[in-house]
C-alpha cells in the first residue's frame, strides 16, 4: 500500500516537472521523450546507422590497414553537416547534455552486444581530452559514451589510462604526413600494466581521418594488450 502510494506521488511529481520543463525531442519537437534520452522513438529508429560493427573489413577498418594492428573496428551512426548526428555530438561536447552522449553509447553497446568479433572486450579506453577542455566542458565526452555503452553492457570497466598532455593545431589543411608527425606523441600512457593481456575497445565520438585512434592505439600497444579494437559514435562522410 505504501509502496503503491510512493510511486503514485513520483508520477505525480514527474508529470508536475515536465508541466513546466517538458523533455522535448532535438530532432522533431515532440514533448514525447522519456526523460533519460534526448530522442523520442520514432527519430530514434531513424537515425542513420551504419552496420559497419558486424561487418568485417568495413569502411573504417580499411581506413587503418598498414596504420595499426587492430581486430575489429566500426561507427555506430554515419555524421553529415546539419545532421541529426552532428546537433548530437554538439549537444554532448559544447552543451554539455549527457543524455545526448548516453545515447550514442548505447548505440554502440547495442550494435556490438552480440557479435564475436567484440565479445572479447575487457576495458573501454575513452580518447582523453586536455586538462583545460574537461575543465571548460565539465567532462571528457569519450567517457560519457563509455558510460553509455555500460548501460548496454554493465560488466565492461572504463580505463582512462590515455592522457593527453597538451593541445594539438587543427588538421584541416595538412596531408597525412604532416598529421602523423603531430600526431606521434600525441598520447600518454598512464598506467601500462593494468591493460597488459586485456582486450581494450577505444572509443573516441567522431572518426574523419582516424590519426587520433591510430596514435591513441600506438601508445596502447605499449602496455602489451591481447587486442585493440575501436569504436566511433559516428563516421564522417
Amino acid at each position: 500500500m505504501l509502496l503503491s502510494l510512493y510511486n503514485k506521488a513520483v508520477d505525480y511529481a514527474n508529470a508536475f516537472i515536465h508541466l513546466f520543463y517538458p523533455h522535448i525531442c532535438l530532432e522533431c519537437g515532440t514533448d514525447l521523450v522519456s526523460s533519460h534520452t534526448v530522442l523520442c522513438t520514432a527519430c530514434e529508429n531513424s537515425l542513420p546507422f551504419t552496420d559497419f560493427f558486424q561487418i568485417e573489413n568495413n569502411i573504417i577498418e580499411k581506413v587503418f590497414w598498414g596504420r595499426g594492428e587492430i581486430t575489429a573496428a566500426g561507427a555506430g551512426l554515419f555524421f553529415t553537416k546539419d545532421s541529426i548526428v552532428q546537433i548530437l555530438i554538439f549537444e554532448l561536447k559544447y552543451k554539455q547534455n549527457k543524455k545526448a552522449g548516453w545515447l550514442l553509447g548505447r548505440i554502440i553497446g547495442s550494435s556490438i552486444q552480440y557479435l564475436d568479433r567484440f565479445n572479447t572486450i575487457d576495458l573501454l579506453i575513452p580518447i582523453p581530452i586536455t586538462r583545460k577542455k574537461e575543465r571548460q566542458r565539465g567532462f571528457n565526452q569519450s567517457i560519457i559514451i563509455c558510460e553509455g555503452i555500460q548501460q548496454i553492457l554493465p560488466a565492461l570497466k572504463i580505463a582512462s589510462v590515455l592522457k593527453k598532455p597538451r593541445s594539438t593545431r587543427s588538421q584541416t589543411f595538412k596531408g597525412r604526413l604532416q598529421r602523423s608527425k603531430q600526431y606521434e606523441h600525441l598520447f600518454a600512457l598512464a598506467d601500462p600494466i593494468s591493460i597488459k593481456g586485456a582486450s581494450l575497445l577505444v572509443i573516441d565520438d567522431v572518426i574523419t581521418t582516424g590519426a587520433t585512434l591510430e596514435a591513441a592505439c600506438t601508445c596502447l600497444w605499449l602496455g602489451k594488450p591481447q587486442s585493440v579494437c575501436l569504436a566511433a559514435a559516428a563516421y564522417t562522410l
